[in-house]
């Protein structure tokens, strides 16, 4: 039985629940099933998607902003689209589109994912919305946890894992190009991809690398991504004369598989907007041995001593200790780098996704049907 899904975002920035929607849009329809999506236009979140083939709805304003006009335009144009459409079931993933596929839902039924833990509200009203979605999808283990404290039922609790474009991420990009752009040398490469914000681990990232220097001093460290704390965390490399063997990259997309195959170790001690941590995926899915705070989904995603190494705290000794066992050993990171991929292709590609998204849709509607 074919579906028409219609995924509503109020989202407008690559970031998030961004990717991982355009993924499950691909892969359900790749599975068979009409799958419209309603996004907050204008950005880049809007730009990927028409990338991806994904037209997006038109005349939607999905701005979480109070603006009652525009509110109600949105109400009546999905009330229309809903019916126009034949729409069987409404999948949202924040809280102002969650309000608006509740007032628009008709007989369709409602699913809603939560991408990070801070999104699940505790009290009222919020519990009271979600008591009403047919299903609740969870990113994360703290993320089901934080659901049922809301009092989301546990018989209509899912969790599900990320979702990588492993093949996009499969060791074929030229490294040595990338290493060669940046003039990086030989040494060894550790590398974090990660907003650089207050609350990514970025300051013992740094400070246990520049431990390791003890051991491996022609080592480099990247740091890819843009944020808010890049001028803080520039002040701290220059506070530890490390401004020779830390690099800031910026913000990189296109050559983003051949940055991530450039390293010798791939290190997150934070998880960002969305808890299933796919900056993880994606260096496991480009062969790179991943060390990992436990956070967020991390310590389901990477298995301790086999595709990576788990940090219990985020001290600076803890991450230099990992990183200095996976540099000492180049054959086992190579083995976890391998065994890294393996467990991505299959348990994280956007096939395996869109099935145990779509049996969550199945036994919705099967439980709704007269």
């Amino acid at each position: 039985m074919t579906m028409t899904v219609l995924h509503l975002v109020a989202n407008r920035w690559w970031t998030g629940s961004a990717d991982p929607v355009i993924r499950l849009v691909q892969g359900l329809r790749q599975r068979g099933h009409t799958v419209l999506l309603g996004l907050v236009s204008g950005d880049r979140f809007e730009a990927k998607a028409r990338e991806a083939g994904i037209e997006p709805v038109r005349g939607l304003s999905l701005e979480a902003r109070v603006d009652p006009i525009g509110l109600a335009r949105d109400v009546v144009r999905l009330r229309r689209l809903m019916r126009a459409e034949g729409v069987d079931l409404v999948h949202v993933h924040h809280s102002h589109d969650h309000w608006l596929g509740q007032l628009c839902r008709g007989r369709a039924a409602l699913v809603r994912t939560f991408h990070n833990h801070r999104s699940v509200g505790l009290g009222w009203p919020a519990r009271a919305l979600y008591r009403r979605a047919d299903a609740v999808i969870a990113v994360s283990r703290p993320v089901e946890e934080r659901c049922l404290r809301a009092g989301v039922p546990a018989a209509r609790l899912h969790r599900v894992g990320g979702v990588v474009p492993v093949e996009r991420f499969a060791p074929a990009a030229s490294a040595e190009a990338f290493r060669r752009e940046l003039g990086l040398g030989p040494g060894p490469l550790v590398g974090s991809v990660a907003r650089l914000a207050h609350n990514r681990g970025h300051e013992a990232l740094i400070r246990g690398f520049g431990q390791l220097l003890a051991t491996h001093p022609q080592a480099r460290l990247l740091l890819v991504g843009k944020g808010e704390a890049r001028g803080r965390l520039e002040a701290l490399v220059s506070d530890l004369r490390l401004g020779d063997r830390v690099v800031f990259t910026g913000y990189r997309d296109a050559d983003l598989p051949a940055v991530l195959q450039a390293l010798d170790a791939f290190v997150l001690m934070g998880a960002g907007s969305d808890e299933s941590c796919r900056a993880a995926l994606e260096a496991m899915a480009a062969g790179r041995p991943v060390v990992a705070r436990r956070v967020g989904a991390l310590p389901d995603a990477v298995a301790h001593g086999t595709t990576g190494l788990l940090l219990e705290d985020d001290r600076p000794e803890s991450v230099e200790a990992a990183l200095r066992a996976l540099l000492a050993d180049p054959s086992r990171a190579r083995a976890m780098g391998e065994a890294g991929l393996k467990r991505a292709r299959e348990a994280f590609s956007p096939e395996r996704h869109a099935g145990d998204v779509e049996a969550i849709y199945r036994g919705v509607l099967e439980r709704r049907a007269p």
